[in-house]
């Protein structure tokens, strides 16, 4: 016949073969693993170090993980700076920031003061980084509950 009809030893497709798919679920499930693993280690970059005893303040439009920084600083209530986790002054801030501009680094500053600490202090602090060229200064926060 001229119209296209089907013969009766043909039959069309009664089934839809699931293999492939279950291994494209398969291949994107190992990928997703495979991510999260990474996108967890660089957020653990972002918490002031364990050593150093800061009570972070709260802000309503604080982000749980701020951008990346190459200079982690933390001010405790006592006024003592840390640099990446080591006790320093401006002076020790300085000289890192210095060496790290001659490797040709391009920095990013953290920031992780007690919310005791007073505002001068901290802005101190803040304003040597912007002095020696880095404008980018994330200040830490936690979030608060926004009710």
């Amino acid at each position: 016949m001229a119209g296209g009809s089907l013969h009766d030893n043909e039959e069309g497709l009664n089934e839809i073969n699931v293999v492939p798919l279950v291994d494209i679920m398969l291949v994107l499930l190992i990928i997703f693993m495979v991510t999260t693993e990474f996108v967890q280690e660089k957020f653990e970059d972002y918490k002031p170090p364990p050593n150093v005893p800061v009570q972070l303040p709260m802000a309503a439009t604080a982000e749980e993980s701020p951008n990346k920084s190459l200079l982690s600083l933390a001010i405790n209530k006592d006024g003592d700076l840390f640099l990446n986790g080591n006790k320093t002054d401006l002076d020790g801030i300085k000289g890192y920031v210095g060496d790290m501009k001659a490797r040709g680094a391009k920095l990013e500053a953290f920031v992780a003061a007690d919310e005791r600490l007073s505002h001068g202090d901290v802005l101190k602090v803040i304003d040597t980084i912007r002095l020696l060229g880095i404008p980018d200064v994330a200040i830490n926060t936690k979030p608060m509950e926004i009710q």
